[in-house]
């Protein structure tokens, strides 16, 4: 989001809660977010993809939804639970309520009114809204450039109405295709469908290749292919919320959703570019309750207004100013040679990430407040942590708590019942350090992101093994104020400086430049 999206949604809230009938907020919310996924897509090389992606990711949307909806789903599944609080995330995920609490039930909740086929009339009515807001975006190729609201011209209405019917009839045809598959194994196909596109649009030579393919199918110049092609730009983040809600279908904890409320969560426009990634069961909590909200609050409007302020002051003053010169990248590593000045850039780099990733933060939960919707916290005070474990509890809190509840602990649970079943220690080690890597690897599909990855992942694994083993001595401190004065001092300065030297595989995508600057670091050229 740039400044002036920032000030679009910021005014419009004022209108959405000063004139809009309570009745129609979250219809408002999930038509904004519609247009948003159009409006907020960068201009593209490759004709008609500044289009033709996000409308791929909405398709995507239906359809998981409606694998969700399913009404074969598996009841009486329990949650898993992590095996150890030690390892990365804090937060887990919302308490369910009672088993009796129609919101959380596992089978799809009844709504007023008939539908076609089992689908309520609500879903009906909201699937004909959002092929309309579809086809409606493809008008503005009509309006002068100046004033269109997408980046580049979306391709012609017709062809677009075709499209949605021909995808639309294979849909329905798959769908009979697949009627004796289990919804347990349909619900995984598509979560590896989602994992496939995620690997495909991020690893840079499946990219390329992607594009060289969709440049000669548009009868563009194939030599140009790049990765750069092909920007979605929230698919990171739609990938996991998507994930998260096909895994929750399958363990039978995920609330019913309508289809209004499945795709405002996946796509809310204030976290839909930059995070945090919610969860479905609070979200829709918030969503629900939206005709009940006040519209002027004056203690709501001034609480997100200042978050949002605080959000700007963080990434377009202090972050862009750290971008303009005190920061780790290919050009100034090529460049700096004495140590002092390769740690003032690798410091400004971790100030920059925090601030730039935090004040993204801040603005889309000050967003979300402005509407009604209560966003998670994603960052507290990470660089003051003491040890790697609360480093990453407080570091974008919600990625590190989807990949404890989704990669960790379902991992665990297999090394666990494996036969023969491998050590403790390789356990926690394999769980510890796959863990990090997913997290590394959604960042991009490349080297220097699965080093970053592994770095965490052993670290966290030595601290864990540390803190096993020196719980009693630690304990002892108590009674030596002074000592363990110092003791918290030199785990912060460890613990940061881990942190700081990690992101020099995160910044420099060539390996041997990023061991070029390790060598510079500590003298050795």
């Amino acid at each position: 989001m740039n400044l002036a999206a920032i000030l679009v949604f910021a005014a419009a809230a004022c209108l959405y809660g000063a004139l809009l009938p309570a009745r129609f907020r979250g219809w408002a919310l999930f038509a904004g977010s519609v247009i948003a996924v159009y409006v907020l897509q960068p201009a593209l090389p490759i004709r008609y993809s500044a289009y033709a992606l996000p409308t791929a990711m909405l398709l995507l949307i239906v359809a998981s939804w409606w694998l969700t909806r399913d009404s074969n789903a598996h009841a009486g599944a329990t949650t898993s639970q992590p095996l150890n609080d030690d390892v990365v995330g804090a937060q887990h995920a919302a308490p369910l309520q009672s088993p009796n609490d129609e919101r959380y039930s596992p089978s799809p909740r009844l709504r007023e009114g008939s539908g076609v086929r089992g689908i309520p009339r609500d879903d009906l009515v909201t699937l004909m809204a959002l092929v309309a807001l579809m086809v409606g975006v493809s008008f503005l190729r009509f309006i002068d450039v100046d004033f269109r609201l997408v980046a580049s011209t979306p391709p012609e209405p017709l062809a677009v109405v075709l499209a949605l019917l021909v995808i639309g009839a294979a849909g329905v045809g798959l769908r009979l295709a697949l009627r004796r598959v289990s919804q347990r194994r349909a619900l995984t196909g598509m979560i590896l469908l989602i994992a496939a596109a995620f690997v495909v649009f991020k690893a840079e030579p499946l990219a390329t290749a992607l594009s060289r393919a969709l440049r000669f199918q548009t009868g563009q110049d194939t030599t140009l292919a790049s990765i750069a092609d092909l920007g979605w730009v929230g698919f990171s983040y739609v990938a996991f919320r998507l994930i998260h809600t096909l895994r929750d279908r399958q363990t039978g904890i995920l609330p019913a959703l309508s289809l209004r409320e499945y795709v405002t969560y996946v796509i809310f426009f204030p976290s839909f570019t930059a995070g945090p990634i919610d969860r479905a069961e609070r979200f829709v909590e918030d969503y629900r309750a939206l005709p009940g909200l006040r519209g002027l609050d004056a203690e709501r409007f001034a609480g997100g207004a200042a978050r949002i302020l605080i959000g700007l002051f963080k990434k377009f003053v202090i972050a862009d100013t750290l971008a303009l010169g005190l920061a780790l990248n290919v050009i100034n590593a090529g460049q700096v040679e004495s140590p002092l000045g390769m740690w003032l850039l690798l410091y400004g780099y971790a100030l920059r990430l925090y601030f730039d990733f935090g004040g993204y933060t801040d603005i889309a939960i000050g967003i979300g407040i402005l509407y009604g919707v209560t966003l998670p916290e994603n960052f507290s005070r990470p660089y003051l942590r003491t040890t790697i474990t609360s480093f990453w509890q407080s570091w974008h809190i919600t990625l590190s708590s989807w990949a404890r509840f989704y990669v960790f602990s379902p991992l665990s649970r297999a090394l666990l019942t494996r036969k023969p079943k491998p050590s403790a220690l390789v356990i926690v080690l394999l769980a510890q350090v796959t863990t990090m890597v997913v997290i590394g690897l959604w960042h991009g599909v490349a080297l220097n992101f699965l080093l970053w990855g592994l770095w965490h992942g052993v670290g966290l694994f030595v601290h864990k093994q540390w803190s096993d083993r020196t719980r009693k001595w630690y304990r002892g401190l108590n009674d030596q104020p002074a000592r363990k004065r110092l003791w918290v001092g030199f785990s912060w300065f460890v613990t940061f400086h881990y942190v700081v030297l990690g992101w020099v595989w995160f910044a420099l995508p060539d390996v041997s430049q990023s061991l070029r600057v390790f060598g510079v670091l500590f003298g050795g050229g």
